[in-house]
């Protein structure tokens, strides 16, 4: 009997067992073709409970123990409301347990998600050692999360990790796995040990193979082989050559996580889609043009679109796990038009400047780039009052780099750093806040993602992409980017820049933004009404030059709200 990847158990069987379901884009077989196998490997990996702390500290060494008790963060699934009966009660962390599918589709509260979790901010477990209880920031979706993009992968809501490798180290070896940053040498050893000895005999064994050192090697039923590239003996190989190998299948499972496209490599399930495809309008840019051009052509051809051929609701589709029409009509049409017009767009008849489009434009829905939206500023004025945060003392580039223990998070080389700039705000200490991009830029003990960073950020500055052409050849040009892109300069343009997001499949993936502060797409919305106001006003500290042409009011929220759940799709 052919096995089925977990997360998509469930949701075979509705498709299944469905009848009369009818999903134009979308062709459901009777058979689902099985996942390559170092996929299948990566999900049991992503659903290991043994690699945390919490299970090396409490199984007496023993790879394959039964846990007594497990760990307590894991008997609850955290919302914004309360909790939820945990998925992997009784046992550690792994990485499933923030980044949930189906796992509480039927518990009453919960819902699918889109490799995301319910909670503002995930919690983490306890270590009496910090007393954290949570992590920093809300658990972001993984689908869709390392899609291509120029100047390569920058990874986390504050480009902490430069490759999808580097992320799965730091993940099996960081506070969310429990371990301190002093412990990391200690979190790999025992990653080394699960995988030496697991006996083949726990249920993931059963499921995806046998023994992890059998199947790392190859030896393994004919679904399970790894492609030779991702094979291992680790009886013979080094610790660190078992951690790369290791953290290269867990990458390559998160990779491997996309919303739907068809043959042409085109978005193709959420209402949004079906629309564009209905009405012959191009899904995707031309060649050589930017997803902000085609962004731009796309309002045009819209508003020359006089008979437009809606999607109807169980005629061109249907949802299985929203509660919601899979429909776009008129409404979702004005907003995405809100959605797309920018100051300049030279409409004949301009409506609401939504000028989301020039951090999220379409087919994509986000730049890959950094942005301060505000929402650091609102959470803290919200906390320690209106202007505060504008006012809050932030270190300069020598201060803060001579000082990393008192200024930036913990990392193996400086084990203290108390991170009070990537912390949750709290009435007691108005020192903590969570300052993003500005932790990690320039920060000499994370030296992986900084060119990227750099690279970003002066873009930014500058206005214009740096390449090593500009550099080599172009003199004038060279002393502006010395002078502009001067890490003293830079340093202060980094506060409170979070990556942007991607907005398909929100639906899936609430409470929103960084800090989950925003419970609805109403919320986010009439937040980006304030920021912009604020903006405008210059009382924004370091906000994002975009926010300013964002002209909405509450007349627009309505429909920009249904623009953006027409984004939203069951995901495969």
């Amino acid at each position: 009997m052919m096995k089925i990847n977990p997360g998509k158990l469930l949701r075979v069987a509705f498709f299944l067992g469905l009848s009369g379901f009818v999903f134009l884009p979308l062709v459901v077989h009777a058979e689902e073709e099985a996942d390559p196998a170092e996929i299948a490997i990566g999900e049991r990996l992503f659903l290991e409970t043994r690699f945390a702390q919490f299970f090396f500290a409490n199984s007496g060494g023993d790879s394959n123990a039964t846990l007594a008790q497990g760990d307590p963060v894991m008997d609850t699934t955290e919302t914004p409301d309360g909790t939820l009966p945990g998925p992997f009660a009784g046992q550690s962390m792994n990485c499933s347990a923030c980044h949930l599918v189906d796992a509480q589709l039927e518990t009453p509260g919960g819902g699918m998600r889109s490799y995301a979790d319910f909670a503002r901010r995930s919690p983490v477990p306890d270590r009496v050692e910090d007393d954290l209880t949570h992590a920093p920031r809300n658990s972001p979706s993984l689908v869709n999360a390392s899609l291509p993009r120029k100047g390569g992968l920058l990874v986390h809501f504050d480009a902490e990790f430069g490759t999808m490798e580097d992320l799965v180290k730091g993940t099996l070896s960081g506070r969310n796995y429990g371990w301190l940053a002093s412990e990391q040498a200690m979190a790999f050893s025992h990653v080394v040990h699960i995988i030496k000895n697991d006996n083949g005999t726990g249920d993931l064994a059963q499921e995806f193979g046998g023994a992890y050192s059998e199947v790392l090697k190859g030896n393994t039923d004919p679904e399970f082989i790894l492609p030779k590239e991702f094979q291992i003996d680790v009886d013979t190989a080094t610790d660190d050559e078992i951690v790369d190998a290791v953290a290269k299948i867990l990458s390559a499972y998160v990779l491997d996580l996309m919303f739907g496209k068809d043959e042409n490599d085109e978005f193709n399930l959420s209402p949004y889609d079906v629309f564009l495809q209905k009405n012959g309008l191009d899904r995707k840019p031309w060649e050589d043009e930017s997803n902000l051009e085609y962004s731009r052509r796309l309002l045009q051809d819209l508003a020359g679109l006089t008979e437009p051929q809606y999607v109807t609701d169980g005629v061109d589709g249907e949802f299985q796990f929203h509660d919601q029409d899979f429909a776009f009509g008129p409404d979702e049409l004005e907003g995405l038009k809100i959605f797309l017009n920018e100051p300049d767009s030279g409409l004949e008849e301009p409506q609401g400047v939504g000028n989301c489009v020039s951090c999220h434009a379409a087919p994509t829905f986000t730049d890959f780039s950094f942005h301060n939206t505000g929402a650091t500023q609102k959470e803290y004025d919200l906390i320690h009052g209106d202007g505060k945060f504008r006012r809050l003392r932030i270190p300069g580039w020598n201060q803060r780099n001579h000082n990393p223990d008192v200024y930036l998070p913990a990392t193996p080389l400086h084990p203290n750093g108390n991170g009070r700039f990537r912390s949750i705000p709290t009435v007691a200490n108005k020192d903590l806040t969570d300052l993003g991009l500005w932790n990690i830029f320039a920060n000499y003990d994370v030296p992986i993602p900084q060119s990227k960073i750099w690279n970003n950020i002066c873009e930014q500055q500058v206005n214009r992409e740096v390449t090593a052409f500009d550099l080599l050849n172009e003199r004038p040009f060279l002393h502006e980017v010395l002078k502009e892109c001067n890490g003293h300069i830079l340093l202060p343009k980094t506060i409170a820049l979070f990556k942007t997001p991607g907005l398909r499949d929100l639906g899936h993936s609430n409470p929103y933004m960084h800090n989950g502060q925003e419970d609805t797409l109403e919320d986010v919305i009439n937040f980006y009404i304030l920021v912009s106001n604020k903006a405008r006003a210059g009382i924004l500290r370091n906000g994002a030059s975009q926010l300013v042409d964002i002209v909405i009011g509450n007349s627009d929220v309505a429909p920009l709200t249904k623009f953006i759940k027409s984004l939203n799709e069951d995901y495969e």
